[in-house]
């Protein structure tokens, strides 16, 4: 189930999509009516008419879709570093990962978001492997592709952290697999992942 690196080419190439990262990760509310404000009436007998207040709330949604983008494209750049060590040298990830993301030039955003969950990976990299293990009753970790391998990492990684919520963590990581694997890859992701979240205690 490995990626071949030509593959992994035309990846690096889609992760510039702002389509894509825009699209099924993030759900996009219908568009609503514009309502523009009333133009002030002058009047004879009396002062000009205030113009009705404007409605703030569209700004904190907006916010909000704007982090999940940046959060979805900030996972899809850990991948990237897992998937390049997972092929290269895994004991050298750190520094694979500032390689790979100095030569995509990846904003400053999302390469802190990525770096959070990398960092995680390197310092709890025993315990996460030893739970994910625990959990692929019949498969060891390293007889698994380097997509779904470097998938459950990720999301084991972000599981452990405790600053997202555990269903779009799953949610999220389905995704990664089905996107740069197969549909079967997002299969095992799923049932991993739910196995390995009742087993730290997160669902």
């Amino acid at each position: 189930m490995m990626m071949t690196l030509q593959r992994l080419r035309t990846d690096v190439a889609d992760l510039r999509d702002d389509a894509f990262w825009d699209g099924p990760s993030v759900a996009t509310p219908a568009s609503k009516p514009v309502v523009r404000p009333v133009s002030p009436k002058t009047s004879h007998t009396g002062p000009a008419a205030t113009p009705p207040l404007r409605s703030t709330r569209a700004k904190p949604q907006g916010n909000k879709r704007q982090m999940q983008r940046l959060e979805t494209r900030g996972r899809a750049r850990a991948l990237q570093a897992l998937y390049a060590a997972d092929l290269r040298d895994y004991t050298q990830l750190k520094k694979i990962s500032v390689q790979v993301w100095d030569d995509l030039a990846i904003v400053p955003e999302e390469r802190q978001f990525a770096s959070r969950l990398i960092a995680t990976i390197i310092e709890r990299s025993a315990e996460v492997d030893a739970s994910l293990t625990a959990v692929t009753a019949n498969w060891r970790l390293e007889r698994l592709g380097a997509i779904e391998r470097s998938v459950l990492r990720l999301a084991a990684a972000e599981f452990l952290r405790g600053e997202t919520p555990p269903r779009v963590v799953l949610q999220e990581a389905i995704h990664l697999a089905e996107r740069y694997g197969t549909e079967r890859s997002a299969r095992f992701v799923n049932g991993v992942l739910d196995a390995y979240a009742r087993h730290i205690g997160a669902l």
